[in-house]
């Protein structure tokens, strides 16, 4: 039998923990191995397991739901403390959006905006499960490194791997994507449109974050909202605003950035606009 996932819950409101620890209660994968209601007491049950009131833990932690806003120290600011190497895959939790998603942008596995329901708990929850299957919890602490400011002197963290398959749910599982089959992403606010194989799968994720994940040998930012793999270009277009596109070999027109066409165009070896 596989090892349960080790969760810790930090939240300083009563209710909110309790919503969070009544939820995990209805998964048999999970183990609770700790709460804490104040930042400081989030630092000790990560940095080793503390068994005192408020915050008891027993060991390892794989995944922490951490509200960002609290008294005394912020979500954030118990990252900083504990580490970012030795953080577990982290949920956000918040009730304050822009704080959501300059976390999740770069650091998070997910982020939980207060309030959630029990469906967009559980996507969160099999998010953190993924990523700590998948072994991807390292690439995400690198992102939070940089979140939370390098010291002055460090090295910079490692270049994380970058993805060579992408976790989707639907319809109550969860299924790996390869990257050599996508042939775009395209930005739907908080989510992304991945197409792949002429299929499309909507995720919880940022241009921003997924560009990073990327191999940038294989995809290109064509636009702010639009990803596309190289390979997958036919040609470059332009219409007769002066606009650019991009058709792929399927047909599929995308829109592409005036400030990135010349950089496309050399990456396709064409020369530039002129």
């Amino acid at each position: 039998m596989a090892e349960p996932l080790r969760v810790l819950v930090v939240d300083d409101e009563p209710l909110a923990r309790q919503r969070v620890l009544d939820l995990l209660t209805a998964e048999p994968d999970v183990e609770v191995v700790g709460t804490a209601g104040t930042g400081r007491q989030a630092v000790a049950a990560l940095a080793g397991g503390a068994q005192t009131a408020g915050a008891q833990t027993a060991g390892a932690v794989d995944v922490v739901f951490l509200d960002v806003q609290m008294p005394g120290l912020s979500g954030l600011e118990v990252a900083r403390e504990v580490g970012p190497e030795a953080m577990p895959a982290t949920v956000f939790v918040t009730a304050y959006d822009q704080h959501a998603l300059a976390a999740f942008d770069v650091a998070a596995v997910d982020y939980l905006l207060k309030p959630f329901d029990d469906d967009r708990f559980r996507q969160a929850l099999g998010r953190a499960r993924e990523a700590v299957r998948l072994r991807e919890v390292d690439a995400l602490r690198g992102r939070l490194a940089v979140l939370l400011g390098a010291e002055p002197g460090a090295a910079p963290p490692e270049r994380p791997a970058y993805l060579e398959r992408i976790a989707v749910e639907g319809r109550g599982q969860v299924r790996l994507v390869p990257v050599a089959d996508v042939d775009y992403v395209v930005s739907d606010g908080p989510y992304a449109e991945v197409h792949a194989g002429g299929e499309v799968h909507v995720i919880r994720e940022t241009m921003r974050a997924l560009e990073e994940q990327l191999d940038p040998a294989l995809f290109f930012r064509v636009h702010r909202s639009t990803i596309v793999q190289v390979d997958r270009v036919e040609a470059l277009l332009t219409a007769p605003g002066g606009d650019y596109a991009v058709r792929l070999r399927d047909g599929t027109r995308l829109g592409l950035s005036r400030s990135r066409r010349d950089a496309f165009a050399r990456r396709l070896g064409v020369g530039g606009a002129g």
